[in-house]
């Protein structure tokens, strides 16, 4: 599970954070939010209702693959949105919000002092330190604290179906790690689980806890998802691993993202699992249904393990979002489900991702970071029919 976990992490610092970096140096004079009401239209107003309650949310990130979808959907909900960021990553984006620069690894935090918001919605603390820091700061100034953890501050990733309530890395763990230098990846779930412990030790019931699975769709320039459709529209003889039958769970970054918003707006607290489908689903199930969203004529072709690994194909790497046999692929999301998760269907998600990837710069397009090459696939192929008549 090491690979899986390491990966989820580098996935997590190029996708979630180390989200820090997002805004340039160009708060408003004011020094107040700026509403929605003022704030740039956004493409996805049309048809979002607006909520009962305005809100006042501070967004620790905001401009990475969770933020804009989160901004966006807060902004059309009719909420005030303030950023807090070092400035660096698309500046560009939403010109008409407030931006709080700022950076969570100096620290340098004097930008939140003496303000007050309802909610903060902390998407960039990979490093538990960052969230006792700025809780320190704003433990009195704020209602509600929601924290984006992972699946990964789990500790057995052999148990089927787990809860929220399945043993986490200790203090202990996290303890060791960091004293030990040990890397991102392999601090990445204790860093996590401390984080967890640290927003409910600051902020009691008023705080809340999302671990987020394997987030995709469009956005994601991890390709950990996107290689799929990619991959799929080319057609052909396409290479697909094991025998369809093992789990896999992703979510669409749009539903989990407008489900936090909507969690911040309802005063939810406590912990939850947040990853998809409500239902269990095989790769195959994944890999037919991203089928479905093409015309070109294509071949899955099945290969087992045993031959993958002989072939030196890796699983989650060389095979993204697959994993054979493995149990944290498939959690339970009940106690999310019912608190208001909904799932757009998958073939929704693989044709945006698609069409988000074909607008990407070319050079992008034509070196995913994750997937098998063209020439590896082939040549596997053509061993596996060799060997099978």
């Amino acid at each position: 599970m090491k690979s899986r976990r390491e990966f989820l992490a580098a996935s997590a610092a190029a996708g979630v954070g180390l989200t820090l970096g997002c805004q340039s140096g160009d708060a408003s004079a004011s020094g107040h939010g700026v509403s929605a009401a003022d704030a740039e239209p956004s493409p996805i107003e049309q048809g979002v209702q607006r909520a009962d309650k305005p809100l006042r949310i501070l967004f620790l990130g905001g401009t990475a693959f969770l933020g804009p979808a989160e901004v966006e959907y807060a902004l059309a909900r009719g909420h005030t949105v303030t950023l807090f960021n070092r400035g660096q990553t698309n500046p560009h984006l939403f010109p008409g919000v407030e931006k709080l620069v700022g950076d969570r690894d100096a620290p340098d935090l004097s930008a939140l002092e003496g303000r007050e918001w309802d909610v903060v919605i902390d998407n960039s603390a990979n490093v538990a330190k960052w969230l006792k820091d700025t809780a320190e700061v704003l433990q009195g100034s704020v209602g509600r604290y929601l924290f984006v953890s992972s699946i990964s501050a789990h500790t057995d990733n052999s148990i089927v179906g787990q809860t929220e309530d399945a043993p986490v890395f200790s203090r202990e763990d996290y303890e060791g790690a960091i004293a030990s230098g040990a890397d991102f990846g392999a601090a990445f779930g204790p860093n996590k689980a401390e984080a967890e412990r640290i927003t409910f030790e600051t902020f009691g019931d008023r705080g809340l806890v999302v671990r987020p699975g394997l987030i995709v769709g469009p956005g994601d320039r991890s390709d950990r998802f996107t290689y799929w459709p990619v991959r799929i529209d080319k057609g052909g003889e396409i290479l697909a691993p094991g025998d369809g039958s093992d789990p896999a769970q992703n979510i669409d970054v749009r539903d989990l993202t407008e489900w936090i918003v909507r969690l911040a707006e309802e005063g939810t607290i406590g912990r939850f699992n947040a990853t998809g489908p409500g239902t269990r689903m095989s790769v195959a199930e994944m890999l037919y249904g991203i089928r479905a969203i093409t015309s070109t004529p294509g071949t899955l072709i099945w290969v087992p393990f045993e031959f993958l690994r002989e072939h030196e194909v890796r699983p989650w790497t060389d095979m993204p979002a697959w994993i054979p046999n493995d149990p944290i692929s498939f959690v339970s999301v009940e106690r999310a489900v019912a608190a208001g998760l909904t799932f757009r269907p998958l073939a929704d998600t693989a044709l945006d991702t698609l069409h988000w990837h074909e607008a990407r710069p070319e050079e992008e397009r034509n070196n995913l970071q994750v997937g098998i090459s063209p020439e590896r696939e082939r040549e596997v192929l053509t061993a596996w029919h060799e060997s099978h008549g």
